[in-house]
C-alpha cells in the first residue's frame, strides 16, 4: 500500500494539500509540530475520504528531523510514491537585527529538512511505476525580498534544486514539480512577524490555500516544472524576469519595509 507523505500537513497549504490528493484516493502520512491538531485533521480526512492516514508529530526546524521521519517509516513499513515538501516559514525584518540561531532554523526547515527527506526517499520513489515530487516554493524565489531576505533566498534555492533533480530523474519514473504560489490566506504574515499594515495589503491579493492546492496537485499530476497559481501571479514573474533587477527589488522593499 503507497502513501503520499506531506511536510507541514496540520493547515495552510499542506493541510489543503493533503485533502486533495485525498480527495484523489491517495493514502496519507501528516508531519507536522502540532500532534494534536494532526490526530483530528488524520481522523477528520480519513472519514471523510475513506482513505488510510497516519501522522507523526515533529519538528522539522531540527537537523536530524530526517532521521526522525525515516525511522518511522521504517517501523511502520510504509511505502511512499509521493513526497510533497510543503514545511516552510519566513521571517520579516532586515537581516541584521534577527538571531543567527533563528535563521539557522529556518533555513534548516526550508532548504536542509526538504533536501535530506528527498536524498532519502528517491531510492524509495524509483522503485515505483510512476511517483512524485512536489516542492513548495514561493513567487519570492524570482526575486530579492529586503526584510524577506534569506526566506526569498531559501526559497530560490528550492526552485533552482526541483528543475535541477527534475532533469537528473527524467529517464525514471519519478516526476518532480515546484509549486510557486503567490499571497495565499494562510498563517504566513502573523508567523513571520510581519505589520497589520503588510498583511492587509497581502489579504488583497490572497488566494486561499484550498485553491493553491487544487492548482499545485493538478500541475503536480500534469507533471509541470513550475506550477505558479493565479493569473496575476504569472503575469508578476514574467515581469520579474523582464524588468531591471533594481527596479523589482525596490518595488519589493517599499511593499515589505520594516
Amino acid at each position: 500500500m503507497n502513501y503520499a507523505l506531506i511536510t507541514g500537513a496540520s493547515k495552510g497549504i499542506g493541510k489543503s494539500i493533503a485533502e486533495a490528493l485525498a480527495a484523489k484516493g491517495n493514502n496519507l502520512l501528516l508531519i507536522s509540530r502540532s500532534e494534536e491538531t494532526l490526530k483530528e485533521l488524520s481522523l477528520s480526512i480519513g472519514q471523510r475520504y475513506k482513505v488510510r492516514v497516519d501522522y507523526l508529530a515533529a519538528d522539522l526546524s531540527h537537523a536530524g528531523s530526517t532521521e526522525v521521519i525515516l525511522k518511522w517509516l521504517t517501523e511502520k513499513n510504509y511505502s511512499v510514491d509521493t513526497l510533497v515538501n510543503n514545511a516552510g516559514y519566513g521571517i520579516w525584518g532586515k537581516f541584521s537585527d534577527r538571531s543567527i540561531e533563528s535563521h539557522n532554523e529556518m533555513l534548516q526547515l526550508n532548504m536542509l529538512t526538504l533536501v535530506q527527506l528527498t536524498y532519502a526517499l528517491i531510492p524509495q520513489l524509483k522503485k515505483h511505476p510512476k511517483s512524485y515530487i512536489l516542492n513548495v516554493a514561493s513567487t519570492a524565489a524570482y526575486q530579492a525580498v529586503p526584510t524577506l531576505s534569506l526566506y526569498a533566498a531559501s526559497k530560490s534555492f528550492v526552485l533552482l534544486f526541483t528543475r535541477g533533480i527534475r532533469l537528473e530523474l527524467q529517464s525514471t519514473g519519478v516526476s518532480v514539480s515546484c509549486l510557486c504560489p503567490g499571497p495565499t490566506a494562510t498563517d504566513f504574515v502573523e508567523r513571520a512577524g510581519m505589520s497589520a499594515d503588510i498583511k492587509k495589503k497581502s489579504d488583497t491579493f490572497s488566494m486561499t490555500a484550498d485553491e493553491v492546492a487544487k492548482i499545485g496537485v493538478n500541475g503536480l499530476y500534469k507533471g509541470k516544472a513550475e506550477i505558479i497559481p493565479g493569473l496575476l501571479n504569472k503575469i508578476i514573474v514574467v515581469l520579474t524576469a523582464w524588468l531591471p533587477k533594481f527596479v523589482t527589488e525596490k518595488i519589493a522593499n517599499d511593499l515589505y519595509k520594516k
